[in-house]
């Protein structure tokens, strides 16, 4: 089956949706570089990072009819940096139930700790009631501490786009931040 490298991340992923084990090969030649790397600066243990990459392939090749558009850029840093927070998790819950003096050594550093929130606390439901365009702009502009240009590349959009998408998202961020959390003081928040 030839030319699978020229064909897009779409392609890809509806070959791997219809079964195709050499588009989901390909898929992971063009994008484990840089999702190693990503999980690595989030990460220091060489292991748990190949462990949350290679999880993040077979939730590919499980989920892959679920994408929807032609870059999956941005899909597969949404996997995995989900499977990168489970991880930290079951780590937490091992070192909660064995408590041993390397413990403290495994505890998460404060850039994990904040990966968790904003998954899973206050903010994490508000990026969850922005669109998902949007959500995806602050997740690799803010999160991923990426450049415009970076973000543009991984998005697949324009500069221009990842600029008036990162504005927009700020906005909406701060409204549904806001609803979560009314001022106390009944004025604006």
């Amino acid at each position: 089956m030839g030319g699978l490298r020229e064909k897009s991340d779409g392609a890809l992923l509806r070959a791997v949706a219809a079964g195709d084990q050499a588009a989901l090969a390909d898929l992971y030649d063009r994008h484990a570089g840089w999702l190693h790397a990503r999980l690595a600066r989030r990460c220091a243990d060489p292991e748990v990072v190949r462990e949350v990459l290679q999880d993040t392939f077979v939730t590919v090749w499980r989920s892959a009819a679920a994408h929807r558009g032609e870059e999956a850029g941005g899909w597969l840093w949404t996997i995995a940096a989900r499977r990168l927070v489970d991880a930290h998790r079951a780590q937490e819950r091992t070192a909660r139930t064995a408590p041993e003096p390397e413990a403290a050594a495994t505890a998460p550093s404060a850039e994990d700790r904040v990966l968790a929130g904003l998954e899973y606390g206050d903010v994490g439901t508000a990026l969850d009631r922005i669109s998902p365009e949007l959500r995806e702009v602050l997740r690799a502009t803010v999160v991923d501490g990426l450049s415009t240009r970076e973000a543009a590349r991984l998005l697949g959009i324009p500069e221009g786009t990842v600029k008036s998408r990162a504005r927009r998202a700020r906005t909406e961020l701060r409204a549904a931040l806001a609803q979560l959390n009314p001022s106390p003081l009944g004025g604006p928040a």
